[in-house]
């Protein structure tokens, strides 16, 4: 069977990667705009202060890494380098986990806009068991990675 359309394939190839360079394009300055904001966190908060709000205890980091992670909202990209930068300041995986988890799934700062659109029950009930999910999944996943090594 032959191609109907001669060279098809090669541009849709070819088309793939200008949208995926398009997109890259479009995220660089998010990024950057991230890794300039955390050297400016990282320049005001001093390490005594992550240390005295991060004791290393379990229960009480989980939900301090969860309440930062929901009031600032963003995409899983940009908390990977936080994360990065929490864990070289000595912070538990715990508080780092559950960070992560509700970076990405709690959106207290977008809460106004998905009430409007889905409905203001919805909205309560979705940011609220990401919220109290993300506490026991991380909880769970690091306890699960300990035991594993």
């Amino acid at each position: 069977m032959t191609n109907p359309k001669p060279n098809g394939g090669e541009r849709s190839i070819v088309m793939s990667f200008y949208r995926a360079f398009k997109s890259l394009g479009a995220a660089i300055p998010t990024l950057l705009g991230v890794v300039l904001l955390l050297g400016l966190f990282l320049t005001l908060v001093s390490k005594q202060f992550i240390a005295s709000v991060f004791t290393g205890e379990l229960f009480r980091d989980t939900v301090i890494g969860s309440a930062m992670g929901s009031i600032a909202a963003g995409n899983a990209v940009n908390s990977y380098i936080i994360e990065e930068e929490l864990m070289k300041e000595g912070v538990s995986l715990f508080a780092i986990t559950a960070f992560i988890m509700t970076w990405v799934t709690v959106a207290v700062t977008q809460f106004p806009a998905e009430a409007a659109i889905l409905g203001k029950r919805f909205a309560v009930i979705r940011n609220s068991l990401s919220f109290f999910l993300a506490i026991l999944v991380s909880i769970a996943t690091v306890t699960t990675l300990i035991l594993i090594h």
